[in-house]
Parts: structure tokens; C-alpha cells; sequence
């Protein structure tokens, strides 16, 4: 498919395909497939013209991200980008990120494998930002993966995890544990009530006594709320799956709900982290109504998926204890006007790379997804710098 395709520059093609890899399972935590057999969906974007020996591999926990701007952008100005879905395309309430893991090393072994690319570089856009330190991280230390946060027996071989060349992590956040709990509701304090919320952390209560500015207290109180709220529900989460062991039925699973999951003081507040970024938005849109919407993180979980990715002491996805242990070249490019990993969390991934060969790059007033008036200015700067970060560190 060449570039008279939507999505794909004049002068490259998009090929889709499907990458095919098998594991034992207990049971299976998507839809269909029987659950031995993995089907990831992939687009390879390239220009038709440009051979080249690297590859820049996109992959975000739940996908969906193959026509994101940066994508077809990267292809135009001659790199050859493939972004694949993980198994949890489009929703994450059974996501266990070990098994997203898996996916990224079946992408990675086939690129270089199956397609003869020499160079592979993970480009973790968001969410795949915190995915590709860990797979680097795990695929550094060569012991491969055996079990899931919630001691479910989960292997993978070390040679299933083969090491990229380098790390981009682009308007990325830490992890989606740490990003769930600072946007977390911390006026719900008994989940079987959700909707009576304490008044004074009720942050869209207009009777609520703290009201923005707020204090440097009520952030710190509110901050522990949140702690106190995700640590309630994972003892919940063990109990549960210890009640299930108990009466012999060590494969079951419960699915529950999470409401308030978008209730950030910064969103309301714009001098906690202070940035280009528009008050009282969100990436999705009003956060009060986010809050409670359908399509807010961790909205739907099983107790497995909530170890996996959501708990704040069991969760291993973590970009700023996985980018220490990564020796390869890494750049972080971050948006000043994100409305979705703002710079505070940008700058703990840099600070978390231990080595020289990093690179650090905000482009001002760009939001997440570069949309706005200055988009395309924007995202062409990113690009820009990201094809200098190549040059300079894999050439």
C-alpha cells in the first residue's frame, strides 16, 4: 500500500501484517484465539526508495497508535517505523504487562530475524514509554521473565528478549501504576461506595473548603490519599485472589471497577507542575467528567491485571527503576504543553538514565498528541530531533 493510502506520506508504503507466536496458557485473557495462539497486528511504514539497517519499534500496552501523526512523520523524513499492537489492542482490563513484554520481543526477533533489520530502536510513545524500559531493562540483565506479580508462573526465555540498540522515550510517563495514582480520586475512600466521596478531597465539589491555588498541605494530604487508596485495593486484590486458592480454584478471576480515576489537583491547579498546558483540561477532555467516564485508566480490571499494571507496590512496568539498568543511548523528548505526562515525569526519566549517552529535548508548547494551531511545527521538530539523536549515537 503506497502513499495515496490515508495515513501513509507520498513516497512510502504501509504494510500490514501479522506476527504469530504461541504459549501455554492456564486460560486466556483476550478475546478469541483460543488462547495458546497470539496474533499482534503490525504496520511497517517506510519510504519506498530508502533502504535502510534500522528500524524504529513502536508498541504501546493497549496499541491503537499504527496512524498517530509521528508515525507516517518518522516514514516521511526516512526512517523505517513499525508499530505494533500488543495482544491487549484496545482494552486493558485483563492486560498483564509481562505478557505485553512478550509481544515486544516477538516484534523485536522478527525484525531483525524475518525483515533483516540490524539496528532496532524501541520508540515508547505514552504508555510504551515505561513498556520499553522495562523490555530493554529485562533484556539487558538476560534472565528472561518467569512469573507475573501475582506469582502466576510466566515464562520467557532471555532469548525471546533480545536487546535494541537504543531507547526513545517520547511524551512518555513513568509507568501507568504511578500515573493511575496521581490522578486517582482520593475522596472515594470505600470502594463499595464510590460515589460517596469525602467533601474536602472531593476536588470537583464546589462545597469543598480546599479550593485552587491549593496548598502545599492539601497537595500532600491529598498525594497520601491517593497512596493509601491504590495500596486499599491491592490488599483487596490479594485477599480475593487468596480466598479464590483456598477453595481450590487457583485459575479463577474476579473483574471489578475502579470509578475516579481522573482527579489530578494539577489539572485544576496549573502551578503544581507547572507547564504550557491548558487549566482545567486533560488529554481526554473536561477531567470531571473523565473521572467517571468509561474510558478512564484502570475504569475495568481483573485482580491479576491490577498486580500487573496498576498497583503501586506490585507493579514492575517502571520506567524510572528500569532506565538505570539500561547501558544503551537514550532520548527523551517531552511536550510542554502536555495534558497527559507532564514534564515533571520527563524529567524523572532523564534523571533516571545513569549514563552520558542520553539526550534531553522539550518542545515547547506542544500538547500530546502535537494537535493545535502549531502542531505540525511541532511534531516536525520532534522528528527532527530524533533523527539527530540517531545520527549522532548509532551511525
Amino acid at each position: 500500500m503506497a502513499g495515496d493510502v490515508p495515513g501513509t506520506p507520498p513516497g512510502c508504503e504501509r504494510v500490514a501484517y501479522v506476527l504469530v507466536h504461541r504459549e501455554d496458557a492456564a486460560f486466556s485473557d483476550t478475546y478469541g484465539g483460543g488462547g495458546n495462539v497470539i496474533g499482534l497486528d503490525c504496520h511497517l511504514v517506510r519510504p519506498i526508495d530508502t533502504p535502510t539497517e534500522r528500524v524504529l519499534v513502536f508498541m504501546h500496552p493497549t496499541g491503537g497508535g499504527m496512524y498517530l501523526p509521528i508515525v507516517p512523520g518518522l516514514a516521511a523524513a526516512g526512517h523505517h517505523v513499525i508499530w505494533a499492537n500488543s495482544r491487549y489492542r484496545g482494552t486493558d482490563s485483563a492486560l498483564i504487562m509481562e505478557k505485553v513484554v512478550a509481544d515486544l520481543g516477538q516484534v523485536v526477533k522478527d525484525a531483525t530475524e524475518r525483515l533483516g533489520y540490524e539496528q532496532v530502536v524501541l520508540a515508547g510513545w505514552s504508555g510504551g514509554g515505561s513498556l520499553s524500559a522495562y523490555y530493554q531493562s529485562l533484556a539487558n540483565s538476560g534472565a528472561g521473565i518467569s512469573d507475573t506479580p501475582a506469582g502466576d508462573p510466566y515464562v520467557v526465555a532471555p532469548e525471546n528478549l533480545p536487546p535494541a540498540d537504543a531507547v526513545m522515550m517520547l511524551a512518555a510517563h513513568i509507568s501507568r501504576h504511578e500515573t493511575l495514582t496521581e490522578w486517582m480520586d482520593a475522596s472515594i475512600t470505600d470502594e463499595s461506595r464510590p460515589f460517596d466521596r469525602d467533601r474536602a478531597l472531593n476536588l470537583y465539589d464546589p462545597a469543598n473548603p480546599n479550593q485552587p491555588p491549593y496548598t502545599l498541605e492539601f497537595v500532600a494530604e491529598y498525594r497520601a490519599a491517593q497512596h493509601a487508596r491504590n495500596r486499599r485495593i491491592t490488599a483487596w486484590v490479594h485477599a480475593e485472589l487468596a480466598a479464590l486458592e483456598a477453595a481450590g480454584e487457583p485459575h479463577a478471576e474476579r473483574a471489578f471497577v475502579v470509578h475516579g480515576t481522573m482527579a489530578d489537583p494539577r489539572w485544576l491547579d496549573p502551578a503544581i507542575d507547572p507547564s504550557d498546558r491548558r487549566p482545567g483540561w486533560c488529554f481526554l477532555g473536561d477531567p470531571k467528567v473523565v473521572n467517571d467516564g468509561p474510558v478512564g485508566l484502570a475504569r475495568f480490571c481483573t485482580l491479576r491485571s491490577w498486580l500487573s499494571q496498576w498497583s503501586l507496590d506490585h507493579a514492575r512496568g517502571d520506567a524510572q527503576k528500569s532506565l538505570p539498568t539500561v547501558t544503551q543511548p537514550v532520548l527523551v523528548v517531552g511536550n510542554t504543553a502536555d495534558d497527559a505526562c507532564t514534564p515533571s515525569h520527563t524529567m524523572r526519566l532523564f534523571e533516571a538514565v545513569t549514563h552520558d549517552h542520553k539526550r534531553l529535548h522539550q518542545v515547547q508548547g506542544a500538547t500530546h498528541y502535537y494537535s493545535g494551531k502549531d502542531g505540525r511545527k511541532h511534531l516536525a521538530e520532534a522528528i527532527g530531533v530524533i533523527g539527530d539523536f540517531l545520527s549522532a549515537q548509532l551511525d
